[in-house]
């Protein structure tokens, strides 16, 4: 009798069942619904998600490589908390991969690509300063294409796994609702340089628009820059 560790079917469906795990109690962390500093309930979870501690430890094993919890030995598993020194850390290096992102889609954009992100920056141009939860979702958006728009899973990889850090800490803080018109016309201006083609001076308006985010979040010392 073959062993199940050895079938390709098993770890095919153990694999797919293991990342369906990962993906849900990301989304439950990224939602803000599992708190930073929140224990993570074993059993309560694989309740929930209905299916054995097995692949929900495994799960656990790969959002901890992603930063977004962290495991104590005879404590348990708990959502990161994010402090102000390590997000101002996480903008620099992001600010450095917008700026590669910024120079490298400049030389190969294509006209739907300019369409897709011209439509992002015209609705958020049109957000209330009241709507920050929908601001925020179009910000990740834009530029998450932009990343995307590159071509390179490397970038993408990384660039995502900083955001989603990013994000466990913007969930313990507030946006400034008097900044949402002005990341809007930034963003604007961004995709301007990318319609000219201009790779430098978009690399340039990428990494200040980022670095400002980091400066505006250090600021405010409670508030968290959305750039």
């Amino acid at each position: 009798m073959q062993n199940p560790i050895n079938d390709p079917l098993f770890l095919v469906q153990s694999t797919s069942l293991t990342r369906l795990v990962t993906e849900s109690v990301e989304k439950l962390i990224l939602s803000g619904e599992l708190a930073p500093g929140v224990k993570l309930n074993e059993v309560a979870l694989a309740e929930r998600l209905r299916v054995s501690r097995g692949p929900l430890r495994e799960a656990f094993r790969t959002l901890e490589e992603s930063g977004l919890i962290h495991q104590e030995k005879n404590r348990g598993a708990f959502v990161r908390v994010i402090e102000l020194d390590e997000a101002a850390d996480i903008y620099d290096v992001r600010a450095g991969l917008d700026a590669i992102a910024g120079r490298l889609l400049a030389t190969r954009i294509t006209a739907e690509q300019l369409a897709t992100l011209r439509a992002l920056t015209n609705s958020m141009l049109a957000v209330g300063a009241q709507e920050i939860d929908r601001f925020h979702a179009m910000n990740l958006a834009f530029h998450d294409q932009i990343v995307k728009m590159v071509g390179n899973p490397t970038l993408r990889e990384t660039y995502s796994k900083l955001i989603k850090q990013l994000t466990l800490f913007r969930k313990r803080n507030l946006l400034a609702p008097k900044a949402i018109p002005r990341f809007a016309e930034e963003h604007s201006a961004i995709v301007d340089l990318l319609e000219a083609g201009d790779a430098a001076a978009c690399a340039e308006a990428l990494f200040a628009h980022a670095q400002g985010g980091r400066l505006r979040m250090l600021q405010d010392g409670n508030l968290a820059g959305v750039s």
